[in-house]
Order: structure tokens, then C-alpha cells, then sequence
């Protein structure tokens, strides 16, 4: 009787897994080492069959037996076949998401060289459009200098050039934070570093800007991508770490270059940055650049400890 329970319940199973198989022969694209696996699992539902009716028959014939020898034999070998040829699926498998992942980084460098694209021409609008506008001005109130005497429009002609003065640094700022010229003309390190000592200016907080690549030039959009994250974690850690202290170091190895970043603010707690509401746009924003270049980007920080950063790309 348990050997007839253990029968029907291999046969059920046995069927089940059949079924199951056969149907997913159409997602591997009907490809022989799925069929051959989906046929052994019903070749071995109908063995358990045949010995289920030798089990009512009584005495199991010599045919049925070498019946059922033979079936297990061929049930073997189709498996070991089907196991040799399913690694071509793995590999498939792999193939596709090699593919994926290189059309997601074409897909993520299109869109990062757009968007620098389009700051560079609109910080080239800025200069050499609003620029020159506001120079005129500033020259033709120089002209008025000589003629206003009253005490009054003097000052009045004072202020307004010194707004004028105002107007026209204010772009130059924007159209450098647009489109760095720096980063085009002398390279990474120069670039960081001017960003740093603009921001040391402000002695709102002390920027630490170390390297070992002054005279180094790098792939355009690595450099871009660098430069940006750098500028991010700058800003982020200005804007909501309430930090007085930032390092920064740029580093060239052997095979590849690494952006550490460290500030000693209040820090915050990584395990929130998984749920989507809590992840800044500026981290969302560094870790996409630096995979558009394959690089890796790790942050690391706890609550009153300060918050610190790595940027691995290869040369």
C-alpha cells in the first residue's frame, strides 16, 4: 500500500513537472535543450505509469522490465544532453544583459551629453549675448559720469554701475557654472580646485581640495562626470550637512582614478536612501553619471559621524 501511494504521488508530480516544462518551451525560443529536458520529465511520468500497471499486474514480465531499463537509459542520456546544451541559454542569458546594461550606459551617456551640450550653448548664449549688452551699458553710464553734477545723480549713476558691475559677474558665474571653461582648458584637477577656492572665499565653510593630478587630462566625459559629482557633494554637504570641514581628494592609480569625498557634518542614516521618497535628486543624479561611465559610486554615513563618498572610474 506505501509503495503504491509513493507511485501515484511520483507519477502526479512527475506530470506536473512535465506540464510546467513543455510550457515554457516557447519563452526559451524552442531551444533543444529545454525540449529534451521537458521530454525526460515526461518520459519519466510515463515509466512511473508502466510500473504503477506492473504493480497491479502482479510479477512484472521480462518485456516490461527491459521496457523500463531501457526508458531509464534513455531517460539518462537525454538529460545529460539537455544539461550539456542548456549552458548555450545560460550564456544567452548573459549575452542579454551584457547587452542591456551596454545599451543603458549609450542610453545614460546620450542624455548626459545633451544636457552638457545644452549648458555649454546656453552659457555661450549668456556671454556672448547678455554679456556684451551689459558692458555697453556699463560704458555709456561711464560716459555719463563727466556730465552729472548734482550730488544725487551721482550717487544714483554710482549704484546703478555698481549693479551693472554685479550683473555682468553674476553671468560670468553662471556661464562658468554652466560650462566650466576651466575644466575644457586645463583639466580636472584645476577645475575642482577652482571650484573649491571659490567656495573657501565665502568662508562659510573650509574646503580641503588635495591631488596628484595636476598636469593629468582625461576622457571628456569622464572628466565632466568627476567635476559634477564633486560639485554635488559639495553643495549637498553645504546645503544640509551643516559641516565646517570638507576633504577631498583626486587620486590617479595605476589603472584608474578615485574622487574621495569627506565632510564632518551631522551625517544621516543609508538604510533611508533606499526607499525612492528619500533619495535626493543629487545622489540619484551622481550615482547615474558615474554608472554611464562604469565607474562606482559608495557612500558611506552615520548619524553624527559625517558623511563620506568614493568615485572609482577607470582611465
Amino acid at each position: 500500500m506505501v509503495r503504491l501511494i509513493a507511485l501515484v504521488i511520483s507519477i502526479v508530480l512527475q506530470i506536473i513537472a512535465a506540464v510546467i516544462a513543455l510550457r515554457f518551451i516557447k519563452l526559451t525560443k524552442y531551444r533543444v535543450s529545454w525540449i529534451l529536458l521537458s521530454l525526460s520529465f515526461a518520459f519519466m511520468a510515463i515509466r512511473k505509469i508502466i510500473q504503477l500497471n506492473e504493480f497491479f499486474r502482479g510479477t512484472p514480465s521480462y518485456t516490461w522490465q527491459m521496457i523500463d531499463e531501457w526508458m531509464g537509459v534513455f531517460i539518462s542520456i537525454m538529460i545529460v544532453v539537455g544539461v550539456i546544451l542548456i549552458r548555450e541559454l545560460f550564456y544567452s542569458l548573459k549575452r542579454a544583459e551584457v547587452d542591456r546594461l551596454r545599451t543603458e550606459r549609450r542610453v545614460l551617456n546620450a542624455i548626459i551629453t545633451t544636457e552638457e551640450n545644452e549648458k555649454k550653448r546656453f552659457a555661450k548664449d549668456l556671454h556672448d549675448g547678455l554679456g556684451p549688452i551689459l558692458s555697453a551699458v556699463k560704458m555709456s553710464l561711464s560716459a555719463l559720469n563727466d556730465r552729472i553734477k548734482d550730488p544725487s545723480g551721482t550717487v544714483i549713476l554710482n549704484n546703478t554701475n555698481h549693479l551693472v558691475n554685479e550683473a555682468i559677474a553674476t553671468i560670468k558665474d553662471i556661464s562658468d557654472n554652466l560650462s566650466p571653461h576651466v575644466l575644457q582648458n586645463f583639466g580636472l584637477s584645476s577645475a575642482i580646485g577652482a571650484f573649491t577656492s571659490k567656495i573657501n572665499q565665502t568662508k562659510a565653510i573650509k574646503v580641503v581640495f588635495k591631488s596628484n593630478m595636476e598636469n593629468e587630462r582625461l576622457e571628456n566625459d569622464k572628466e565632466v562626470v568627476l567635476y559634477r559629482s564633486a560639485c554635488e557633494l559639495i553643495t549637498n554637504s553645504i546645503r544640509h550637512s551643516g559641516a565646517s570641514r570638507i576633504e577631498i581628494e583626486l587620486h590617479k592609480h595605476e589603472k584608474f582614478i578615485t574622487l574621495q569625498f569627506y565632510d564632518n557634518g551631522r551625517g544621516f542614516d543609508t538604510s533611508m536612501l533606499g526607499a525612492e521618497d528619500n533619495r535626493g535628486m543629487g545622489l540619484s543624479n551622481i550615482e547615474t553619471r558615474v554608472r554611464s561611465v562604469e565607474g562606482v559610486f559608495i557612500i558611506e554615513s552615520t548619524p553624527g559621524k559625517g558623511t563620506s563618498a568614493l568615485i572609482k572610474v577607470i582611465e
